[in-house]
Order: structure tokens, then sequence, then C-alpha cells
């Protein structure tokens, strides 16, 4: 099993493209990780530190509209609130948009394909109104700028993010000795360090303990966000005393400092090696792994100290990574991507799209095919196996999607004769090729190639 470029395109970038050739080698894939952010450039994403509405400001807004006397004062503040609302939906789907027009426009896109990986496995949504817009920007800030640096760089910067915080109710933990803890009667939340443990590092195999999260928990606490005032950490809120997690102390006096040693070696953990790389060998490649080629990139995670670039090496130089067999199912965003990518949708044509015309395309779609975008049900993200998404109705909507979206987007719509080697590569399967060249309506051909298994597998 040796390198392929269409596979190269599919399994590990954004998908094949009439205007992007493929890799043509690893070093290609790789210098996609290595070079400038190109695409970030081209289609910017503002990150959280900046991107507006501000949560402070909302804060403010609805301050004002309780304080308002009068009608005409509560109207005028009722307006300023809807706004900044409509403003956070506006950015919300521009920011959507933004995201699949990386994808179209990547040269390769791999790194848009691992921003998704780790965005996925660092799973956090808006608890209220106030970030459920600022996904995208925390993704863009904390996630991005590491995706081929140091896990231990990643992890600190997800860990105590404000979006992450509010996520898993970290605002609401409290030493049960701390001073405030005890003049407000408050305790312990241990979602940030059970999910820090369980799902960002060490894995659910790994070997911790429930003391171990306990322990965690109490040492997080004084990490906390507050709209207002933003990230901090307040002393007030911290557990006194020393702390002992995986077998290692930390105190006796809680500080920011020492949060972060206990994440960096957390981070390191031989169990977190084991989990990272099995966990991106399943995104990638398959979901039963080669045992060979999760030991060679948790090898090299644990001699690197956590660096994902040459991790991503590891993978790349192993055969089993080059199986000829699609196993993996494309999830929903991946499928618009690909789909949208083979059809040269240009991506402002995306970022032209009107509100009505972004849900009927977009929005709704992917609902219907179980990925609502940046929506998981909980904190361990997507699912990654194939039957996951093979599904009546997920198929149903991509099959529906698929006879009916590309002609919105491409007029005229490309020969379908054409299009299946576009699409598929040099050697598509026989029966697709038949049933495309069959279709009356170039619409119908073009639907038949994006809704075949073939395509959607990668």
């Amino acid at each position: 099993m040796t390198f392929d470029p269409f596979i190269a395109a599919t399994r590990f970038g954004t998908g094949l493209s009439p205007v992007h050739a493929p890799p043509a080698s690893v070093q290609d894939l790789l210098r996609d990780l290595s070079g400038e952010d190109v695409i970030a450039r081209a289609i910017p994403i503002v990150p959280f530190a900046t991107a507006e509405p501000r949560p402070e400001e909302y804060v403010r807004l609805r301050r004002a509209e309780n304080a308002a006397e009068t009608d005409g004062a509560k109207a005028v503040a009722n307006a300023d609130v809807q706004k900044w609302r409509t403003d956070a939906r506006a950015l919300m789907y521009a920011n959507t948009m933004k995201t699949i027009g990386r994808s179209i426009a990547a040269p390769i896109g791999l790194r848009e394909r691992l921003t998704a990986f780790w965005a996925d496995h660092f799973t956090a949504k808006g608890r209220n109104g106030l970030l459920r817009h600022m996904i995208t920007p925390f993704i863009e800030e904390a996630i991005r700028p590491h995706i081929a640096g140091s896990f231990v760089d990643m992890l600190r910067a997800v860990t105590t993010h404000p979006v992450m915080l509010q996520y898993l109710q970290q605002d609401e933990s409290h030493g049960p000795s701390s001073p405030r803890g005890i003049r407000r009667g408050r305790g312990l939340n241990e979602n940030l360090a059970r999910e820090l443990l369980e799902l960002h590092s060490l894995g659910v195999a790994g070997r911790y303990t429930q003391t171990d999260v306990t322990e965690l928990a109490e040492l997080l606490t004084g990490l906390t966000y507050n709209p207002t005032t933003g990230f901090q950490f307040d002393a007030s809120m911290a557990e006194p005393d020393s702390e002992t997690v995986l077998g290692i102390t930390y105190g006796p006096k809680a500080t920011l400092q020492t949060i972060y040693t206990a994440i960096g070696n957390i981070a390191l953990h031989p169990d977190t090696a084991q989990h990272i790389a099995r966990k991106l060998a399943v995104h990638f490649v398959s979901d039963t792994p080669d045992t060979d080629l999760v030991a060679a990139m948790s090898d090299v995670f644990i001699r690197t100290e956590g660096d994902l670039h040459a991790v991503m090496t590891a993978m790349l130089d192993h055969p089993a990574a080059w199986s000829p067999e699609q196993v993996k199912v494309r999830p929903p965003i991946e499928f618009l991507s690909a789909a949208f990518r083979a059809l040269d949708v240009a991506p402002d044509a995306l970022l032209a799209l009107d509100l009505q015309n972004m849900r009927r395309w977009i929005e709704r779609p992917l609902r219907i095919m179980g990925q609502p975008f940046q929506d998981p049900v909980g904190p361990d993200g997507w699912p990654e196996a194939a039957q996951d998404w093979i599904i009546p109705q997920g198929m149903a909507g991509r099959i529906s999607w698929a006879m009916r979206a590309p002609q919105e987007f491409r007029d005229p719509l490309p020969d379908p004769r054409d299009f299946v080697r576009t699409a598929l590569g040099d050697n598509p399967p026989q029966a697709v090729v038949f049933a495309a060249s069959s279709a009356e309506k170039r619409s119908d051909g073009v639907g038949v190639i994006l809704a075949s298994p073939a395509f959607q597998r990668r």
C-alpha cells in the first residue's frame, strides 16, 4: 500500500476539484500544514478576542433594558437587544459559509480537515445566547493555530478558553474550602475536569480514577469567565492546599501557572498519546485502524512531546494509511463541502447567500442529514462509525440535496460524463458511469454521482 493521489485528496483532503490538482506526494500534504495559512488570510474568520457582537455588550444592553422606566425608553432598549441578537445570528451564519468556503478554496484541504477534527475533539457549544455565535471564533483562536503544533499548547488554550469554561460550567465551580465557596455556599463542578481527562486527553480507557477527577476539579477552581470581565483566575474561588492528579502533586498554593503545568503533564501522559493517535487514525483511515499504525503515531507523540505535525507525518508515512478500501463515510458537512468543491462553486457564491437560501440549502439539509452545524448533542462530539451516518433519514437527505442543490449553484451544470471523473477520480465505478451517462437531464446525472456510495465514502 503506497501513496495514491486520489486517496490523498479524498481521505486526507477536502475532495477532488476541477481547479486544484490532487497532492502528488506525502510532502505535498505536509506542506499544506507547515506552510503559511493562506486560506485563513483569503477567507478570514475573526477570532474570539475581537469578534462582534461582544457578550459584554449584550450584558450592558440587557441592563439598560431592565433599567428603562418609560415605554419609549423600553422600546429603544429592546430594539438594541434585538439588533445584538440579529447581528449574532448573522455572524454565525457567515462563519458557517466561510468554513465551507475554506474547504472549497483550499488547494488540498488537510488543514481544514484537521481543524474540523480538533474542533470536534474539543466540542463546545454556547450554553446560552451570549456565546452561541462564538464557536467558530473559538475554533479560530484556540484550535486552528495549533493543529500542526504542540498538543500541550492546544490543550492549554482550549481548556482555559472562555467558550469551554462556560460550556462545561467551570464558571460555577468553587473550591468548597475557598473564601468565595464558603461565603456563597458553593462547591465543585467536575464537568471540565472529567471531560479534560475522559475526552480531551487520556480517553475513556485511560488510567485515571474518580479521585483524579475530583482532585483535578479542585485544582481547576479559580478558572472562570464572566461576560463583563472576561477570562480570569480568581484566587478567591480556588481550593487551598495541594491536589494530586495522576500521581503528581500540585500546590500548595493554587495559581494559573500550576494549572498550566498540570494540563501540560496530562497532555503528555502515555495514555493521551495512545488516545490521540487512535482517534486520528479512526477519523482519517478506518473505524478499526491498524494497530501498528496507531502504535507508530503514539510512539512519535511520546518521543516528540506532542508534536502534532510529527504525528501526522507518522500517519502519512505508514502503509496502512493508504489502504485502497474506502471504509469511512463522509459526515454531512464534509459531503456538502466536497460536493461544492467538485462542482467548483465559488466560496463567494456561498457568502452571498441570503438567509432564506442559506437555511434552505445549508442549515436545514445538514440538520436533516443528522449533523446540524456545530451543534452535537454532547461534549463527545459527532460519531465516527460509518453506520451512524448510513441511516434512512440521513441518506434520504443526502440524495434529495444531491438531486436538487447543484443546479442552484452551477448554471450550466457540468456534463455528467465528464463530472463523474471530476468527482470520483480516474477510475469511477462503472455502474455510476453508466447511470450518469444514461440520465435524461444533467441535474439527474450530477445528482446520481454525488449521491453514489463512491462519493459518500472516503
